[in-house]
């Protein structure tokens, strides 16, 4: 285990803490974390965490953290942050066609970010978001974000030069197909480098010499959580009116299965529905995305036909095997799936120890799933209950957007 330096990390909107256990992997001090959140602020004290304030961010003065942290600019060494990010989703733009985005109230969380990196002048911040963050022609959020830095610049005589990339977590070992936008900044003005990729999918692997240059196969569902016992004392039976469908699809495909462009039922019209509907982890692939407010029918669900347990979840975004969580399912389920996965969290965090603090490490990510040589072939498939057969037919698939048969507006993508 990576001893903790005297780095100092400063964590907003910390949520259950999966980018604060990254950065305590690579071997910073986390000493100060805050959420507007009751449930997340609890779950941060069940694991230890010390100066836990629970307040809106507007609430929260800097003169509290630098109580705790020191005064002199710069005592914070990284300041770490997720702004809620729904103003900017690409859920946000399924359901609506477009968002109010900056002027939605809950952007305004982006100031406050950007009130603590003026008034602690961090050695470096980093900040992470959805990837809809820089969408094409909607990126309000992002050139907000890069006008505030330069008016810190300008006011404060430093040198922040933001460097930000898109990047799917899967790339770099996580279990998990979860795309998210990070920006990293230092005050020396030096531009962060982010680390290159060192996974990729199974079937590229295969077919390319990858493997002889440190490239991985993703890491597979089953290698994060196919030995972690079934909690039997939580309710993970799938309920609400497709559930009995659940059987009929095998491991890694969703309701698109059920399709005339597929080998199931032709039950529904193509793209019609969210990817997430009915959609069933395989034990060769990484997981999909887990959500942080499904519905009955939304996935990723366990190659079992059961919903995940919250142990489950956890190891699919990587927190560490200690962490702890002791809320409603709905409220477990929101905390875990708006978390950084902490691997993702410490590989981004050691290399900001080597390019901001000269601060290598040489051994492998302590976060980092264990590989496995043998997975387990994969679950029957059931036939499709008889309730469903009126059902099938002729259905008409959605004119491009994959959005559902009651959007209107939009274009394909």
């Amino acid at each position: 285990m990576i001893q903790k330096s005297d780095l100092q990390v400063v964590s907003l909107f910390s949520g259950c803490g999966g980018l604060d256990y990254g950065f305590e992997a690579a071997g910073f001090s986390v000493r100060f974390a805050n959420d507007y959140d009751k449930f997340s602020c609890e779950t941060l004290r069940l694991n230890q965490r010390q100066n836990v304030v629970h307040a809106p961010i507007e609430e929260v003065s800097t003169s509290t953290v630098k109580e705790i942290i020191g005064s002199k600019p710069g005592a914070c060494d990284v300041l770490i942050g997720g702004p809620p990010c729904q103003p900017f989703s690409k859920s946000a733009y399924w359901s609506k066609g477009d968002t109010l985005r900056l002027a939605d109230p809950r952007a305004n969380t982006l100031e406050h970010y950007f009130r603590f990196v003026e008034e602690l002048q961090p050695q470096a911040f980093f900040l992470e978001n959805v990837h809809g963050l820089n969408y094409n022609g909607k990126e309000e959020g992002f050139q907000f974000i890069i006008e505030r830095i330069k008016e810190i610049n300008r006011r404060t005589g430093l040198h922040y030069i933001p460097s930000w990339s898109v990047l799917n977590v899967a790339d770099y070992g996580v279990p998990q197909l979860r795309v998210r936008f990070f920006l990293i900044a230092s005050r020396s003005g030096a531009r962060f480098r982010f680390p290159d990729p060192t996974h990729i999918p199974l079937d590229e692997a295969k077919s390319s010499l990858f493997g002889e240059m440190g490239i991985m196969p993703y890491v597979s569902a089953w290698e994060a959580i196919g030995k972690i016992p079934l909690d039997s004392k939580q309710k993970l039976k799938v309920g609400g009116k497709w559930a009995d469908l659940l059987p009929s699809i095998p491991e890694g495909e969703n309701y698109l299965w059920h399709t005339d462009r597929k080998d199931g039922l032709p039950l529904f019209g193509w793209r019609t529905r969210y990817w997430s509907f009915l959609l069933k982890l395989s034990k060769r692939l990484p997981s999909w995305t887990i959500q942080a407010q499904p519905g009955s029918a939304i996935g990723p669900f366990h190659w079992s036909n059961r919903k995940l347990s919250w142990q489950e979840m956890a190891g699919i975004q990587t927190l560490p095997n200690h962490f702890l969580i002791d809320a409603p399912r709905t409220e477990i389920q929101r905390q875990i799936g708006n978390a950084v996965p902490s691997l993702m969290g410490e590989i981004l965090a050691r290399e900001i120890g080597r390019q901001v603090f000269g601060r290598g490490i040489s051994e492998p990510p302590t976060l980092a799933v264990p590989r496995c040589d043998t997975i387990p072939k994969a679950e029957p498939v059931h036939t499709v209950p008889e309730k469903y057969h009126h059902l099938a037919g002729e259905h008409a698939a959605h004119p491009g957007t994959g959005k559902g048969l009651s959007y209107k507006t939009g274009t394909d993508g």
